[in-house]
């Protein structure tokens, strides 16, 4: 066995050690997301009925408005998986595309969320109103935060791949881990869109 075999045999247990490590701590970063979510939904329950007189979420909630932006956010799901398997296949220019598409979706849903938040504050049903609308702003401004985080992630390992067309190992494993928090974030919004908008309807 060579020297230069020998050498680069560490290198590579170094290499798989870290690839380890990292995605041990991408999936200790998700549960303490969840965590978070668990919380912000479980204060939400507690104040579901106190609106102090005021509007309550059945007097508000379009929920046209929020199907367009549920569509959109699981649209993104899909074309972020999409994306995920050009990059399997190594072509860079399908993964740019699907991920351009994927950041378009994340901003019509951002717009529509703003729009919504809008619409609330204008009828009076700001965060200030009562402890009903104090706790879903929280909670959807919350995801919404976290939607924000993610486009800004795509932005950069889009500008990493266009730098390094061949993309290699660690980019796949960069973009597997933006992918495990998207959908993260689309399941976390179909809890939203079930348990605050329809069950505020009820």
């Amino acid at each position: 066995m060579s020297q230069s075999t020998l050498s680069a045999q560490p290198a590579h247990g170094h290499e798989h050690e870290h690839q380890s490590h990292s995605v041990f701590g991408f999936w200790a970063y998700l549960m303490t997301d969840c965590v978070l979510f668990a919380s912000l939904f479980a204060t939400f329950a507690m104040f579901a009925m106190q609106t102090v007189g005021g509007p309550t979420g059945k007097d508000l909630f379009k929920l046209a408005d929020v199907g367009y932006e549920t569509a959109l956010l699981l649209t993104s799901s899909l074309t972020f998986g999409l994306a995920m398997i050009s990059a399997t296949r190594r072509k860079s220019g399908a993964v740019l595309a699907w991920l351009f598409v994927t950041f378009l979706l994340g901003a019509g849903f951002l717009c529509l969320e703003m729009r919504e938040f809008s619409h609330l504050i204008a009828e009076g049903a700001g965060p200030q109103r009562s402890a009903f609308w104090s706790a879903f702003f929280t909670l959807v401004g919350t995801h919404g935060l976290h939607v924000t985080i993610g486009m800004i992630w795509l932005v950069v390992l889009a500008v990493q791949i266009l730098r390094n067309p061949q993309m290699s190992e660690r980019d796949l494993r960069r973009l597997a881990c933006l992918s495990l928090f998207w959908h993260f974030l689309d399941i976390v919004w179909i809890c939203v869109f079930s348990f605050v908008y329809l069950g505020s309807m009820v």
